[in-house]
């Protein structure tokens, strides 16, 4: 990926792991300023190494997203040593697999405080430095699943809904005060993150993305690229995304009857589930004296490296343009034979 001329000043929630670690090399690699937030200490400095390597500035912050004085404080360090904010992705959350009933109320809240209310705190600190600037992009991390609940993810469905609604709100608040300000949604696939190794889970198997599977660096690229061209309203990332919210538009009734019968299975491995594995639910899996847990979890040899629809749907100007040339060149043979 090309440098860009003028570095921009990015703050990336979720930054130690997964996607947000994916992305954070990629905007290193566009000689970006870089602040990185999440939990763990032993996966922030590693993202800060990743992104100081690929010719970026890094500054790390531990910060708990799901409470408000620790993000506001954060934001305010940023502009302090790295300048005004220009650009805010959200990633940062947590999880638990299993059965509605088998999920404690407090666990329930836990997950809503860092998936959806991270988010909210995130866009209240980032709106509150940007709109007297008029300017400043904010990037949301959705999912398939913000469009359409699945079994054993009730906690991060609804916090994903609320996102997506979150979203639709803020924007249109922007739009009405003609702001310069954007926001944009980048809805995920299933992906290839160490989620699956530190997600509190409840289930008799290991959990597992539902396939179709992308690594993370497509999930990234999204993201980054959304940052850059933040005027749609959301992005589509994965046929599997695209299949699964028209789908669901088509269809529901349908589509809860077929995630009934394959919504466990799918979902799980076949191997049991591991009683020692580490859970990032209460306190970060790769705090000091962790393990570094990386952008990939263990599913790289089904994970698919590229997204023809990602692409398509970022050049869909350019697509639609060659459509129209293409028809125009054969309209013209079309006249030229009769």
């Amino acid at each position: 990926m090309a440098r860009q001329r003028a570095p921009r000043v990015v703050v990336l929630t979720g930054a130690s792991g997964g996607i947000g670690r994916a992305t954070a090399r990629l905007l290193g690699a566009r000689g970006d300023r870089v602040a990185l937030l999440a939990r763990g200490a032993t996966g922030l400095g590693a993202a800060a190494r990743d992104v100081r390597a690929a010719g970026g500035t890094a500054l790390p912050i531990p910060v708990d997203v799901a409470d408000f004085a620790e993000v506001d404080a954060a934001a305010e360090r940023v502009e302090t040593e790295l300048g005004p904010v220009d650009v805010w992705i959200n990633v940062a959350f947590t999880s638990v697999f299993a059965p509605f009933t088998e999920i404690d109320p407090d666990e329930f809240r836990r997950v809503t405080e860092v998936t959806y209310l991270g988010f909210v705190h995130g866009t209240r600190a980032a709106l509150d430095r940007m709109l007297p600037r008029d300017r400043g992009t904010i990037v949301q991390t959705g999912s398939a699943l913000a469009k359409r609940g699945i079994p054993l993810q009730s906690a991060y469905c609804g916090a994903k809904h609320a996102v997506q609604g979150m979203h639709e709100s803020v924007r249109t608040e922007l739009l009405h005060r003609r702001s310069h300000v954007r926001t944009t949604i980048v809805h995920m696939p299933a992906v290839n993150t160490p989620q699956f190794d530190w997600v509190e889970n409840r289930l008799p198997d290991r959990p597992q993305p539902v396939p179709p599977i992308y690594q993370p660096e497509v999930a990234a690229r999204a993201l980054v690229h959304a940052a850059a061209h933040p005027r749609r309203r959301e992005y589509w990332v994965g046929g599997s995304t695209v299949g699964t919210i028209l789908g669901n538009r088509i269809a529901p009734g349908l589509l809860d009857r077929y995630l009934a019968r394959t919504g466990y299975g799918s979902q799980q491995t076949g191997r049991p589930a591991d009683p020692d594995a580490p859970a990032n639910l209460w306190r970060p899996a790769d705090d000091t004296g962790g393990h570094d847990f990386g952008a990939h979890g263990d599913f790289d040899d089904r994970a698919h490296p590229r997204s023809l629809q990602r692409w398509a749907s970022e050049h869909r100007g350019l697509l639609a343009a060659g459509a129209a040339g293409l028809a125009g060149v054969g309209g013209a043979a079309y006249l030229r034979t009769r």
